[in-house]
């Protein structure tokens, strides 16, 4: 590998890369693409590992994604140039589709009439139809509820569209001529993209086009494990939880990282069987990226120069049960899927931070809530639909500094929309839309603060839909002595009827009722007692803390706008200092939860469930968590064992 030439490879990729998704994002015609960006489009080697991919545009979570779950129906004498390829299904593409709104395509690129690459692209669709506008409702339980499914086919084929497959799309989606224009947009960047890949083959030829991709997923593949043998060998474990699945249970969330030289493997076995909500995702038979991205995002962070492609994912390992949560099984529903992804990031973090001698961060907001709106359009009565707003909050405090305020780490890609764009485009006002003072968990590096948004309606009716929203039960955790962040509140007409309502499936407003979400927030790190006085100071003045929690919690006193050095002295000596090992703050809700239902018996419960035919599994689980539920506390694993036993002989 020569380094000089490996170094200019990557960069003639990534340029490509990022010049097609800014024409996609340019020339899209959805919300959620041109304001929210949540798209992307990238180059995959025909083995489907992608070599070239944005950073600075779009989604960047699938960077680890292989494109051949859709490639793999289509041989290599059936493609012709001017193909582009569809699906939008979890269940045929080995996980490359994660919920039915996303619509992948593909577009094989030929050289010298041989393939030598493919195109590829996706959108977030933001309806395809289905129960409720948006296609997503978390109470949604099957994938026929989700709207069209498209098994891979051919959109195009030789340069012709096929009309029929362009009329299913339109005539399923209820702004089908949007999201039609969406796929032009990623059509006409993937066209760019063939373009410049034969323009670099006829400048450097197609050998060295080759080798150079070779050479820069290895360049890859070498710095991670570099990251990745730096951690300290051994096995880490980690749990975390969905709130609550079609009966309100708790969805149980563990992993298991074992580190060995450069190598990693993650581990799911013990998680909860896929659930009659639509919180699950397909992951497949292989190492899938959503169940390591808080490892290659480390790896990211540890490497920014890194190339950013499939080379990233050789060194670790990863695997989750089929027909577990992150694993789901046909017809699973998924719309809702990204709450199980970022609690499987978490509780990777989880593990993360035993794997390192100071740790990494503490738990981040935990959700990413997308509002969708839809209404009546008052000329034809037609339905309109628009994605609102990605609705996060605080990432979790660092290792070396402050979470994010208003934006979790796993999403900090996606944008916000514009106020002003959001009121043109719906008939919402967005009365509020700032951070929330004192929301964050506490600690050395306090946790990013919650964020608050209010929408007021100024239609007779406007249907509101948010997928992503969690973290009203368990807080996000503190860890090394920091304190746990903030619990999500979402209230209907907060100053004249104030009702709590919890996780939003789907709320008609009318003319002048109020939606007030409040999201989650980040924990702590570390002992509030060791952050800087001078960032207490700083977070007082900008009021995000009171002058009183500032000499309670981390023993600053503030005179005025300074500090008062001898009294913080003098109170500071009197605290004790955290714990210096790894630690984590749940909070009282999940330390209730967990005194009845330790872990272990979690695991057991899952690893029971699991092995009962899939027919009967949901059966069993309700069945037996309700006798459970009845038991004497704390349940053990033998309680679990004997109780799924008794009703699964039952059910037969």
């Amino acid at each position: 590998m020569d380094p000089v030439q490996t170094e200019i490879m990557k960069n003639r990729f990534t340029a490509i890369a990022e010049e097609a998704a800014t024409v996609a994002y340019r020339t899209a015609h959805t919300t959620f693409v041109k304001q929210t960006q949540d798209f992307q489009v990238a180059v995959a080697r025909i083995s489907g590992e992608f070599f070239a991919y944005p950073m600075l545009t779009g989604v960047v979570s699938g960077s680890g994604q292989t494109i051949a779950g859709l490639t793999r129906h289509f041989p290599d004498d059936e493609l012709e140039p001017g193909d582009v390829l569809i699906s939008n299904d979890p269940f045929s593409t080995w996980g490359l589709v994660t919920h039915m709104m996303d619509i992948h395509l593909a577009r094989p690129i030929f050289v010298d009439g041989k393939l030598a690459c493919f195109a590829w692209s996706f959108v977030h669709a933001s309806d395809i139809g289905g129960a409720v506008p948006g296609s997503i409702s978390p109470d949604l339980f099957e994938c026929f509820q989700e709207g069209l499914r498209l098994r891979p086919t051919k959109l195009v084929k030789a340069g012709a569209v096929n009309q029929d497959i362009v009329n299913i799309l339109k005539d399923n989606s209820r702004i089908g001529d949007a999201v039609w224009g969406d796929l032009e947009a990623l059509m006409a960047a993937m066209r760019l993209l063939d373009l410049r890949i034969n323009a670099l083959c006829a400048k450097v030829g197609v050998e060295a086009f080759h080798r150079g991709v070779d050479d820069v997923m290895t360049h890859a593949e070498m710095k991670a494990r570099r990251v990745i043998g730096a951690l300290k060998d051994g096995t880490y474990t980690f749990a975390d939880y969905i709130e609550g699945d079609d009966y309100g249970a708790a969805v149980h969330i563990y992993c298991r990282l074992t580190i060995r030289g450069d190598g990693a493997e993650v581990d799911y076995s013990g998680s909860s069987p896929q659930v009659h909500a639509a919180f699950n995702f397909a992951t497949g038979s292989r190492t899938h990226p959503f169940l390591c991205l808080g490892l290659t995002n480390y790896i990211q962070t540890m490497e920014p120069d890194i190339p950013i492609n499939g080379g990233v994912m050789r060194p670790i390992k990863a695997y989750a049960p089929p027909g577990t949560v992150m694993n789901a099984e046909y017809p699973a529903a998924m719309g809702n899927r990204f709450v199980a992804v970022m609690r499987c990031y978490d509780a990777l973090i989880g593990c993360l931070n035993q794997a390192l001698p100071d740790g990494i961060a503490a738990c981040g907001a935990g959700q990413a809530g997308i509002i969708s709106s839809a209404w009546a359009d008052p000329a034809s009565g037609r339905n309109r639909v628009a994605v609102v707003e990605p609705f996060s909050g605080g990432s979790g405090g660092r290792v070396r500094a402050d979470g994010v305020d208003a934006n979790d780490t796993m999403i900090g890609y996606l944008k916000s929309t514009p106020i002003e764009h959001v009121e043109v485009e719906t008939p919402l006002v967005v009365r509020r839309h700032e951070l929330v003072p004192s929301s964050f968990g506490h600690g050395r590096y306090r946790g990013g603060a919650a964020v608050a948004i209010e929408l007021e309606s100024r239609s007779p009716e406007v249907t509101i839909t948010v997928r992503g929203l969690d973290r009203f039960r368990f807080q996000p955790w503190g860890v090394f002595g920091g304190t746990a962040g903030g619990n999500s509140v979402t209230t209907l007409n907060p100053e004249t009827a104030p009702a709590r309502i919890g996780r939003i499936k789907v709320l008609r407003l009318g003319e002048r009722d109020v939606l007030q979400m409040i999201s989650s927030s980040g924990g702590g790190f570390g002992p509030p007692v060791e952050r800087k006085p001078e960032a207490v100071l700083r977070d007082v003045l900008d009021e995000m803390l009171s002058v009183e929690e500032a000499e309670a919690i981390y023993g600053v006193v503030i005179a005025g706008r300074e500090i008062d050095r001898e009294r913080t002295a003098a109170l500071r000596a009197g605290i004790a200092d955290g714990p210096p090992r790894f630690s984590v703050q749940h909070g009282p809700s999940r330390r209730a939860f967990e005194a009845e239902w330790p872990i272990e018996a979690s695991i057991a419960l899952a690893d029971a469930a699991l092995a009962t035919p899939p027919g009967l599994r949901r059966f069993i689980m309700v069945k037996s968590r309700a006798a459970l539920d009845d038991a004497t506390k704390p349940i053990t694993p033998a309680m679990v064992a004997d109780t799924v036993k008794r009703i699964a002989s039952q059910s037969r």
